[in-house]
């Protein structure tokens, strides 16, 4: 391992060098993820012959890989000191298993792929989150998890256009775009081994480290896990909104166009969202996500001609842009410094347990029951999850010194 290089966060000209760094790398990583994603459920479907209930199973396993190992290695992360080799592997990982896509034969293969991909997000993500903290101050740690979100997003609006053009120039074209996603990952690859560091606040906490348990991240942390793992639990893979697209009538090269402006709107809002969580708190952002999620699924499940999941697909980009970012950051404001990447990790750890049968269950409700009735019990979950972060509001205080005072956070 490389030593560490250190910079101080609060030097003019290095104050959010290492977030746009990792920036950077999210949004070259996201070209590549998100060319392929908007598709994949429909490779599996119109190529693989999958059921909606296997893509469901398959997106479920996935994720709550990705969820379960992001506790571990942000424990690790928190042990040793070092956050960069853990986000170094974990994106090599992913960014090196995608092209595989274009030789699978079968379902089997697709699944083994989505977990090995979803691992190395797993690996990277609860370091990398923690790293992002440890490069600003706390006043700056909105500003600073939006400018992230916002520069992922961007490669996420790009991967799909690339999506687009491979299908409209041919419509079978579906191993072209997995081979040409090797292209951005190789290059996010290339950024983390030459651009990003680690921070002078990323010491090793050897001795301050506890094992790995979760009790001692707080009240506030548990109660906010427990609200977001209700809305976890109806918070299905996006795969089951392309599906829902197509079944609406929308053809097959023009999906990934409406999940490029879903992305869109979520660039747009997420830099300056990030900035206002950090003058009026979090929380009020997170309830308002969650509502609005709560609505956009309402909508998918009512709809019932070709152009609404254009609308609800834009509609989209909002709640993502409210809370994607903001609940890593609100998690950073209720712990201690030293348990940065363990709570992040603890946090969405829980997420993947909720999460293991949201998927499985959706694609189960498409095949058995309609393809309405996964998104009328989503947004059922993630309306209780809205009510639930209002209710409890005043039980999840921030304790960062910096972070927005509860009175500017109590929604």
């Amino acid at each position: 391992m490389d030593a560490p290089v250190t910079e101080r966060c609060d030097e003019p000209d290095g104050s959010l060098r290492n977030v746009r760094a990792l920036g950077l790398v999210s949004l070259l990583t996201d070209a590549s993820s998100e060319a392929i994603y908007p598709i994949l459920p429909l490779f599996l479907v119109n190529v693989l012959g999958a059921p909606v209930s296997v893509i469901g199973v398959i997106e479920s396993l996935a994720e709550a890989t990705s969820s379960l190992t992001r506790v571990f290695s942000g424990w690790l992360s928190d042990r040793v000191g070092r956050r960069r080799p853990l986000v170094l592997l974990g994106y090599s990982l992913s960014n090196l298993v995608k092209p595989a896509l274009a030789l699978v034969p079968s379902w089997p293969s697709v699944l083994a792929l989505r977990v090995a991909d979803r691992l190395g997000k797993g690996i990277r993500t609860a370091p990398r989150d923690a790293l992002i903290a440890d490069s600003c101050t706390a006043e700056q740690r909105g500003a600073a998890f939006g400018l992230h979100r916002a520069l992922d997003t961007v490669g996420a609006a790009i991967g799909p256009l690339v999506a687009w053009l491979v299908l409209t120039l041919s419509p079978d074209g579906y191993r072209i775009i997995f081979l040409l996603s090797a292209i951005p990952g190789t290059a996010a690859i290339l950024v983390v081994l030459f651009a990003v560091r680690e921070r002078g606040t990323a010491r090793p906490v050897r001795a301050q480290a506890p094992p790995l348990k979760l009790r001692g991240l707080g009240r506030p942390f548990a109660i906010f896990s427990a609200v977001s793992a209700v809305f976890a639990l109806g918070n299905s893979s996006d795969a089951m909104l392309v599906l829902r697209a197509q079944d609406l009538g929308t053809p097959v090269a023009l999906v990934p166009l409406m999940y490029f402006v879903f992305n869109v709107v979520a660039a747009a809002l997420a830099s300056g969202i990030g900035k206002h969580s950090d003058r009026v708190g979090r929380r009020r952002m997170i309830i308002g996500g969650f509502a609005l999620y709560a609505v956009v699924y309402a909508g998918f499940a009512l709809a019932s001609h070709a152009w609404a999941p254009w609308l609800l697909f834009a509609a989209y980009g909002v709640p993502y842009a409210l809370t994607e970012g903001m609940t890593r950051a609100f998690v950073v404001d209720m712990v201690p410094d030293g348990m940065r990447a363990t709570a992040i990790g603890g946090y969405t750890f829980i997420l993947g347990l909720a999460a293991l049968p949201s998927s499985a269950l959706a694609g189960v409700l498409w095949d058995t029951v309609s393809h309405r009735a996964p998104f009328v019990l989503s947004a059922a979950l993630m309306a209780l999850a809205a009510v639930l972060m209002w209710a409890l509001r005043r039980t999840m205080k921030p304790r960062t010194t910096g972070a927005p005072a509860p009175e500017a956070a109590s929604a």
